[in-house]
C-alpha cells in the first residue's frame, strides 16, 4: 500500500525536474511513511526520433517483503519501470506461472508479478490481477506510459494531459504541486458534487483533470491518451441457480477471498462494527487464523450512533483480541484535516468516524480487514426495498392522490438519524417518478428543484447542459431486464461504491498509513452477486439473507435481527451547537467563497431552518460547509 506519482513530457519547457518530482512525491508522504524513491529518464528517444522525458515517484507503506520490493521497480533489461499502489492477492499463483515461463524474480513482493506479466501481455495483463491497485508502467520499448486502476476503484488514480505532458498521482495534491495543472474549477463538477456528495468519475473538481475509471487502463503514446476498459461488469444476466448452490458458491468465494487477503508481514487485524458484514468477515478470518484475531471498533457517547455493544458481543463469541475506542468526535477539530486529505469536495459525513477509527487502529496494526460492499452486493440497504414498495404501492393503493398527502412535507423533522418523518418525506417525494428518478431521490443531497433555488443566475448560465443524473442512468442501463432492487444495487457497485465508499476509506485510512482490505469486493464475488436472483438475497423487507444462509452459524443470531445503524456522527446537533459559529463565520460570511455559485439568501434560509428545528438539513449543510472550506483551502 503506497502512493504513486509521475509525469511524461515531450517539451523541455514542460519537464518535471528532480526537485519538482520530489515535491510531488512528498505531497503523499502519509500514504507511504516507510520509504521514498524517485526515478527519471530525461533522454529517451521515441520511434519518431523525438525526445521524451519521464519521471516516477513512490512512497511506500511496507506490507510484504519488508526488506525488498522497493519501487520504482524495473524488469531485468530495464526497459520497463513501474510504480504501484495496492495489493495483488493472487501474486503467488502468478509468480509460479511466470517463473515457469522463464522469468527471474529479484524480490518476494507482489508488485514484481505485475512487471513480468506486463512484459508478456502488455495491457492485457490487468485482467489477470486479483487485487486493489493503481499502476503506472513506463514501457521504453513501446515509448508509452500505461496507467491502470482496479475493477472496483478501491485505489485512486488521477491524471491530466496538458501541453503534451501527462501528470498523474494517487491524490490530486500531487498534480496541484505542478504549476498550470489544477488552476481552473470545473463548474459542472460542483453541480455533480451538490447532487451526489462526491464528484463522479471520470471528472474531478478541476477542469482538465480526470480520474481513471475503475476497471480501465490508459495509454499515453505519441502525445495522446487513450482510455480502455479491461473489465466488463455485466449485471444484466441472471443466473439460474438454486439456493443450495448459491450458498455453496458464496461460501467458497468469500472464504477464499478472506484467506487471500490475510497475507501480511506486518501486524494485522479487522474492523468490527457489530454489523453483519464486518462480523462475518471477522468470523471467517478467525477461522483462517491460528491465534486470536485483533479486532477494532469505535463508539461515541450518543446512543443513536453507538453500536459497540454489538461489536463486544461478536468479539466474545469469536474469541478475538478486541480493542474498543470510545471518542468524543469533534467536527471543528477534524474538518480542516478532512479538507486537506480529501483534496476535492467530499461530503460524506461518515468520513469522520472512519477517520477516527483509522487513526486509532493504526496505533495497533498496519493492515485491517473491512466488511465494505455487503450492502451493495447482497441488497442490504433499506432504500432498495423502498424503491420496490414505491413501484408497487401506487398500483395497489394510490396513496399519493389522497387529500392532504402533500402535508407530509410540512411536518417538522428531528435530528435523530433514523427519523421516521424524514424517511416518509423522501418516500413521498419519489412516488410518481420514473424508476431511476425515484432512486435518485434517495441518493441525492440537493434535488434538482433545490439546486435551482440555490444557484445564482451567473452560475446557472455557465453550467454545462449535462444533467448529473446521467451518471446514474448510464449505470442503470447496464442492468436492463432485471428487477428494480437488482438494478439499484448493481448501479451502486459502479457509482456509489467506488466514488463514495472507496474514496472515504482509502483517504481516511491512508492519511494514517493504514491499509484496509475489503474481501467482499473480490471481483469474482462481485460478478457472482450480480447474477444472483433477488429472491435469494431478500425475504420480505430483510436483505442479506443469502449471507445469513451461508454463514449465519458463525456469529450470534442477534446480529442478523438487529436494526441497521450505519456509520455516522451527530452532525444535526453539531450544526446547532459546536459548528454553528464556523457556519456563520464562513458559509454565511460576506466573503463566503460559495457565493460565486450560490445565492446567499438561499443558503441562509437552509441554515435558519435547521437551527430553528423546522427541517433537518444537516447533510446538506455538511456538504455546503465542506465545499466552502475546500474553496478556502485549495483555491
Amino acid at each position: 500500500m503506497c502512493g504513486i506519482t509521475g509525469a511524461v513530457w515531450t517539451d523541455p519547457n514542460q519537464r518535471i525536474d528532480p526537485d519538482q518530482l520530489l515535491r510531488m512525491t512528498q505531497q503523499i508522504a502519509h500514504r507511504g511513511p516507510d520509504d521514498s524513491q524517485t526515478w527519471r529518464d530525461d533522454h529517451h528517444i521515441d520511434a519518431r526520433g523525438q525526445a521524451l522525458g519521464v519521471g516516477l515517484g513512490f512512497r511506500r507503506l511496507s506490507i510484504i517483503d519488508l526488506a525488498g520490493a522497493r519501487q520504482p521497480m524495473a524488469c531485468e533489461d530495464q526497459s520497463i519501470h513501474m510504480v504501484f499502489n495496492g495489493e495483488i492477492y493472487n501474486y503467488q499463483t502468478l509468480r509460479l506461472r511466470l517463473e515457469g515461463a522463464g522469468h527471474r524474480f529479484a524480490t518476494n513482493g507482489d508488485g514484481e508479478s505485475i512487471l513480468h506479466l506486463f512484459e508478456d501481455l502488455g495491457p492485457d495483463c490487468f485482467a489477470q490481477l486479483n487485487g486493489m491497485f493503481a499502476i503506472a508502467l513506463w514501457d521504453a520499448r513501446q515509448h508509452r506510459l500505461v496507467l491502470a486502476r482496479d475493477r472496483i476503484g478501491q485505489k485512486p488514480l488521477y491524471y491530466a494531459v496538458k501541453d503534451g505532458r501527462l501528470v498523474f498521482g494517487s491524490e490530486l495534491k500531487c498534480l496541484a504541486a505542478v504549476d498550470g495543472v489544477c488552476d481552473e474549477l470545473d463548474l459542472g463538477s460542483i453541480d455533480q458534487y451538490l447532487t451526489y456528495q462526491y464528484v463522479p468519475h471520470p471528472n474531478t473538481i478541476w477542469k482538465g483533470v480526470r480520474k481513471l475509471p475503475p476497471g480501465h487502463y490508459a495509454v499515453f503514446q505519441n502525445g495522446r491518451l487513450s482510455v480502455h476498459p479491461y473489465w466488463t461488469y455485466d449485471p444484466s444476466t441472471q443466473a439460474d441457480i438454486s439456493r443450495t448452490d448459491a450458498i455453496d458458491r458464496l461460501r467458497e468465494l468469500l472464504s477464499d477471498s478472506v484467506r487471500m487477503r490475510m497475507r501480511s508481514d506486518v501486524p494485522f487485524g479487522s474492523f468490527l462494527s457489530g454489523g453483519i458484514d464486518s462480523s462475518l468477515i471477522t468470523a471467517i478470518a478467525q477461522q483462517h487464523s491460528d491465534q486470536p484475531l485483533r479486532t477494532f471498533s469505535i463508539g461515541f457517547p450518543v446512543a443513536d450512533f453507538d453500536e459497540t455493544h454489538y461489536a463486544d458481543m461478536v468479539a466474545r463469541h469469536l474469541g478475538t483480541r478486541h480493542e474498543k475506542f470510545v471518542v468524543q468526535p469533534s467536527g471543528v477539530d477534524v474538518l480542516d484535516k478532512l479538507v486537506w486529505h480529501y483534496d476535492e469536495p467530499f461530503g460524506d459525513s461518515s468520513a469522520v468516524p472512519t477517520w477516527y477509527l483509522s487513526e486509532l487502529t493504526k496505533q495497533h496494526v498496519t493492515v485491517a480487514l473491512s466488511g465494505d460492499g455487503g450492502d451493495e452486493l447482497f441488497a442490504g440497504y433499506e432504500r432498495y426495498h423502498a424503491l420496490h414498495l414505491s413501484e408497487r404501492l401506487p398500483r395497489v393503493f394510490p396513496v399519493h392522490r389522497l387529500p392532504g398527502f402533500s402535508l407530509i412535507q410540512r411536518l417538522p423533522d428531528s435530528g435523530r438519524r433514523r427519523s421516521l418523518i424524514r424517511r416518509a418525506k423522501r418516500f413521498a417525494e419519489a412516488l410518481g417518478q420514473s424508476s431511476p428518478q425515484r432512486y435518485m431521490n434517495w441518493l441525492q443531497i440537493f434535488s434538482f428543484t433545490m439546486r435551482a433555488e440555490l444557484y445564482n443566475d451567473a452560475f446557472v448560465q455557465q453550467l454545462p447542459a449535462d444533467d448529473p443524473i446521467e451518471f446514474l442512468l448510464a449505470a442503470w442501463d447496464r442492468s436492463e431486464g432485471r428487477d428494480l432492487m437488482t438494478r439499484a444495487s448493481t448501479s451502486d457497485v459502479v457509482t456509489y461504491l467506488p466514488c463514495d465508499l472507496m474514496t472515504k476509506v482509502d483517504i481516511a485510512a491512508m492519511a494514517h498509513g493504514l491499509e484496509v482490505r475489503q474481501p467482499m469486493l473480490d471481483y469474482r464475488l462481485v460478478e457472482f452477486a450480480a447474477s444472483v436472483p433477488i429472491e435469494l438475497k431478500r425475504r420480505g423487507s430483510r436483505g442479506k439473507v443469502l449471507l445469513q444462509d451461508a454463514f449465519g452459524s458463525l456469529i450470534p443470531e442477534q446480529i442478523f435481527s438487529r436494526k441497521k445503524m450505519g456509520f455516522g456522527v451527530p452532525i444535526a446537533t453539531w450544526f446547532r451547537n459546536e459548528l454553528k459559529p464556523l457556519v456563520h463565520d464562513t458559509l454565511l460570511a460576506d466573503d463566503a467563497r460559495v457565493s460565486q455559485f450560490l445565492r446567499h439568501d438561499a443558503v441562509a434560509d437552509l441554515v435558519a431552518a435547521h437551527e430553528n428545528h423546522r427541517q433537518n438539513h444537516c447533510y446538506r449543510l455538511w456538504n455546503l460547509l465542506f465545499l466552502e472550506l475546500w474553496l478556502r483551502r485549495w483555491t
